[in-house]
């Protein structure tokens, strides 16, 4: 199969490069599936249900969250309605919607798409990732259920994604990172046939501070003090993320491509 994973989606202008670009990239790079981390997606902060909408009209097969998962408060009722958005097995015990999903691709083929939290500088102390992840892992074998398995590593340390893509060894076909908003140089192929890249990036404006206007963040850094909120920056976003291409017999990734698209940062694409 071919998979496009986009990293997190800032604001309006990353939520209109999607709109505009992917019906035209899923064309051209003959994409099967693709997901798109859009927890940033509502004004940095959360995904509102009227978002998810679009972004998914505009040919996202999978949305993914993360640690705003919740900021728009009506996705605590969307996300039970909207079986293609998928938040993280770890975010609270009873916390709506679900963490992992069996989602049909072409062909008859299936893909597993699941996500889990980081603990490392996170904001809060979210249940062990690993214990969360081998659980699903366990249960849908790659090459087996699922011809192709999905990881988003939602966290601040590149240790800890590092460390999850080590675990998810042979029996994921990609393990990403997001949350961080910066794209790592890092894409390859593990011995056992996993993909794996530290940050996906962020579909945003890069003139800015990881997404959200300049003066604000700046002011801080240098002050110590707020004086306003965050907003997004609205120039012209880049979409970052990566390309993979699966063997559907044992779920292995074949290729692995960081993707860049328009925006400020050099071009990549498969």
């Amino acid at each position: 199969m071919r998979i496009l994973f986009l990293g997190d989606v800032m604001g309006r202008s990353g939520r209109q490069a999607i709109t505009e670009r992917l019906p035209q990239l899923r064309q051209d790079w003959r994409l099967d599936f693709v997901i798109v981390n859009g927890e940033n997606a509502s004004n940095g902060m959360g995904l509102s249900g009227d978002h998810a909408k679009s972004l998914l009209a505009a040919g996202v097969d999978c949305l993914t969250l993360g640690d705003h998962a919740f900021d728009q408060k009506d996705m605590l009722q969307f996300i039970e309605n909207e079986s293609r958005i998928v938040r993280p097995l770890n975010f609270a015990k009873g916390a709506p919607g679900r963490g992992y999903r069996l989602f049909n691709a072409p062909g008859g083929r299936k893909v597993l798409v699941l996500q889990a939290l980081g603990q490392v500088f996170m904001k809060r102390a979210y249940d062990d990732p690993f214990g969360s992840v081998e659980a699903v892992l366990k249960a849908h074998p790659r090459g087996g259920l699922a011809q192709a398995v999905i990881v988003d590593m939602h966290c601040e340390a590149t240790s800890e994604k590092m460390a999850m893509g080590h675990f998810c060894n042979g029996r994921a076909s990609l393990v990403v990172g997001t949350h961080t908003h910066v794209p790592t140089g890092d894409a390859q192929i593990l011995s056992e046939g996993t993909a794996y890249l530290t940050d996906a990036g962020m579909c945003g404006d890069y003139n800015s501070v990881i997404g959200m206007e300049k003066s604000e963040p700046m002011r801080r850094f240098l002050t110590g003090m707020p004086k306003g909120r965050f907003t997004p920056a609205n120039g012209e976003a880049t979409l970052s993320g990566v390309y993979i291409e699966t063997d559907d017999r044992t779920g292995a990734a074949t290729k692995v491509q960081m993707v860049r698209n328009g925006g400020l940062l050099q071009e990549s694409a498969p």
